[in-house]
Protein backbone atom coordinates (compact mmCIF):
# COMPACT_ATOMS: atom_id res chain seq x y z
CA UNK A 1 0.00 0.00 0.00
CA UNK A 2 2.92 2.60 0.84
CA UNK A 3 4.34 1.58 -2.32
CA UNK A 4 1.18 2.53 -4.40
CA UNK A 5 1.03 5.83 -2.20
CA UNK A 6 4.68 6.72 -3.24
CA UNK A 7 4.00 5.97 -6.49
CA UNK A 8 1.36 9.40 -6.82
CA UNK A 9 4.00 11.59 -4.73
CA UNK A 10 6.73 10.76 -2.17
CA UNK A 11 4.80 12.79 0.60
CA UNK A 12 2.21 10.39 1.55
CA UNK A 13 -0.42 12.49 2.64
CA UNK A 14 0.42 14.67 -0.64
CA UNK A 15 -0.57 11.07 -2.15
CA UNK A 16 -3.60 10.68 -0.18
CA UNK A 17 -4.66 14.40 -0.56
CA UNK A 18 -4.48 13.30 -4.71
CA UNK A 19 -5.84 10.27 -4.57
CA UNK A 20 -9.23 11.94 -2.54
CA UNK A 21 -9.89 14.78 -4.09
CA UNK A 22 -11.99 13.62 -7.15
CA UNK A 23 -14.47 11.88 -4.73
CA UNK A 24 -14.65 14.95 -2.13
CA UNK A 25 -15.86 17.14 -6.11
CA UNK A 26 -18.44 14.48 -6.08
CA UNK A 27 -20.23 15.12 -2.35
CA UNK A 28 -22.48 17.81 -2.36
CA UNK A 29 -21.11 21.44 -0.70
CA UNK A 30 -23.28 23.84 0.73
CA UNK A 31 -23.64 27.09 -1.84
CA UNK A 32 -20.89 28.88 0.35
CA UNK A 33 -19.13 27.81 4.01
CA UNK A 34 -16.45 28.67 5.62
CA UNK A 35 -13.03 26.83 5.29
CA UNK A 36 -11.13 26.46 8.59
CA UNK A 37 -7.95 26.09 9.49
CA UNK A 38 -6.62 27.00 12.95
CA UNK A 39 -7.65 30.19 13.87
CA UNK A 40 -8.45 31.23 10.70
CA UNK A 41 -11.24 30.46 7.64
CA UNK A 42 -11.58 31.60 4.24
CA UNK A 43 -15.09 31.64 2.26
CA UNK A 44 -15.19 29.12 -0.51
CA UNK A 45 -18.56 28.74 -2.67
CA UNK A 46 -19.37 26.70 -5.87
CA UNK A 47 -18.83 28.36 -8.96
CA UNK A 48 -20.76 30.76 -10.66
CA UNK A 49 -20.23 33.05 -13.38
CA UNK A 50 -22.81 35.14 -11.80
CA UNK A 51 -21.12 35.86 -9.26
CA UNK A 52 -18.29 37.22 -10.95
CA UNK A 53 -19.84 38.86 -13.32
CA UNK A 54 -22.08 40.56 -10.55
CA UNK A 55 -19.33 41.75 -8.10
CA UNK A 56 -16.41 41.74 -10.11
CA UNK A 57 -14.40 39.19 -7.95
CA UNK A 58 -12.63 36.16 -9.67
CA UNK A 59 -13.09 32.74 -8.26
CA UNK A 60 -10.18 30.56 -8.08
CA UNK A 61 -11.25 26.74 -8.36
CA UNK A 62 -10.18 24.28 -5.92
CA UNK A 63 -9.38 20.58 -6.58
CA UNK A 64 -13.21 19.72 -4.59
CA UNK A 65 -14.76 21.98 -7.47
CA UNK A 66 -15.39 24.55 -4.98
CA UNK A 67 -13.82 28.09 -5.65
CA UNK A 68 -11.98 30.74 -3.58
CA UNK A 69 -13.03 34.30 -3.80
CA UNK A 70 -10.25 36.63 -4.96
CA UNK A 71 -10.11 40.18 -6.03
CA UNK A 72 -8.70 40.98 -9.59
CA UNK A 73 -8.84 44.85 -8.66
CA UNK A 74 -9.05 46.55 -5.17
CA UNK A 75 -12.34 46.65 -3.46
CA UNK A 76 -13.61 46.66 0.10
CA UNK A 77 -14.99 43.94 1.66
CA UNK A 78 -18.38 46.13 2.67
CA UNK A 79 -18.91 46.81 -1.36
CA UNK A 80 -18.70 42.99 -1.97
CA UNK A 81 -21.46 42.98 0.88
CA UNK A 82 -23.55 45.89 -0.43
CA UNK A 83 -23.11 44.29 -3.48
CA UNK A 84 -24.61 40.94 -3.08
CA UNK A 85 -27.53 41.99 -1.15
CA UNK A 86 -28.41 44.20 -4.02
CA UNK A 87 -27.95 41.41 -6.32
CA UNK A 88 -30.05 38.99 -4.02
CA UNK A 89 -32.87 41.55 -4.49
CA UNK A 90 -33.10 40.88 -8.09
CA UNK A 91 -35.54 38.51 -9.25
CA UNK A 92 -33.51 37.27 -12.50
CA UNK A 93 -31.12 35.12 -10.58
CA UNK A 94 -31.36 31.68 -10.52
CA UNK A 95 -32.52 29.96 -7.50
CA UNK A 96 -28.93 28.24 -7.15
CA UNK A 97 -27.37 31.73 -7.67
CA UNK A 98 -29.60 33.25 -4.84
CA UNK A 99 -28.73 30.15 -2.71
CA UNK A 100 -24.92 30.91 -2.95
CA UNK A 101 -25.42 35.01 -2.94
CA UNK A 102 -27.69 34.37 0.14
CA UNK A 103 -24.61 32.43 2.07
CA UNK A 104 -21.85 34.71 1.01
CA UNK A 105 -24.03 37.47 2.14
CA UNK A 106 -24.64 35.54 5.78
CA UNK A 107 -21.18 34.64 6.63
CA UNK A 108 -20.21 37.82 5.76
CA UNK A 109 -22.89 39.75 8.00
CA UNK A 110 -21.79 37.26 10.82
CA UNK A 111 -18.64 37.72 10.38
CA UNK A 112 -18.85 41.82 10.49
CA UNK A 113 -21.44 41.38 13.30
CA UNK A 114 -19.22 38.60 15.40
CA UNK A 115 -17.33 40.80 18.41
CA UNK A 116 -14.30 37.87 18.54
CA UNK A 117 -14.10 37.59 14.45
CA UNK A 118 -11.45 40.08 12.56
CA UNK A 119 -12.20 39.83 8.98
CA UNK A 120 -9.24 40.64 6.51
CA UNK A 121 -8.46 40.88 3.26
CA UNK A 122 -5.83 39.07 1.60
CA UNK A 123 -4.12 38.81 -1.58
CA UNK A 124 -3.22 35.39 -3.16
CA UNK A 125 -1.06 34.25 -5.96
CA UNK A 126 -2.68 32.73 -9.20
CA UNK A 127 -0.33 31.00 -11.81
CA UNK A 128 -2.35 31.15 -15.23
CA UNK A 129 -1.24 29.49 -18.10
CA UNK A 130 -0.50 31.96 -21.54
CA UNK A 131 -2.22 29.03 -24.09
CA UNK A 132 -5.93 27.80 -24.50
CA UNK A 133 -6.84 25.31 -22.60
CA UNK A 134 -6.63 22.31 -25.01
CA UNK A 135 -3.88 23.99 -26.99
CA UNK A 136 -0.61 22.51 -27.92
CA UNK A 137 2.24 23.47 -25.99
CA UNK A 138 5.39 25.34 -27.83
CA UNK A 139 8.14 23.08 -28.46
CA UNK A 140 10.41 22.99 -25.69
CA UNK A 141 8.53 24.82 -23.52
CA UNK A 142 6.28 23.00 -20.44
CA UNK A 143 2.71 21.94 -21.44
CA UNK A 144 1.22 23.19 -18.01
CA UNK A 145 1.74 24.98 -14.56
CA UNK A 146 3.45 22.28 -12.67
CA UNK A 147 1.59 20.20 -9.40
CA UNK A 148 4.06 21.54 -6.84
CA UNK A 149 7.14 23.71 -6.96
CA UNK A 150 10.16 22.52 -5.39
CA UNK A 151 11.94 24.34 -1.84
Amino acid sequence: MIDALSAVDADLSRAIVRLTQPELAKRPHAPAELARYGQRAVIVVNPTRTLEQRTGITLVPLPDGRALISFERPRTIADLELTISDSIADSRLSRDDQATFQAIEEILRAARRAKDITVHQRSIIVLESRRRAGAPAAAGRKARIPAKAST
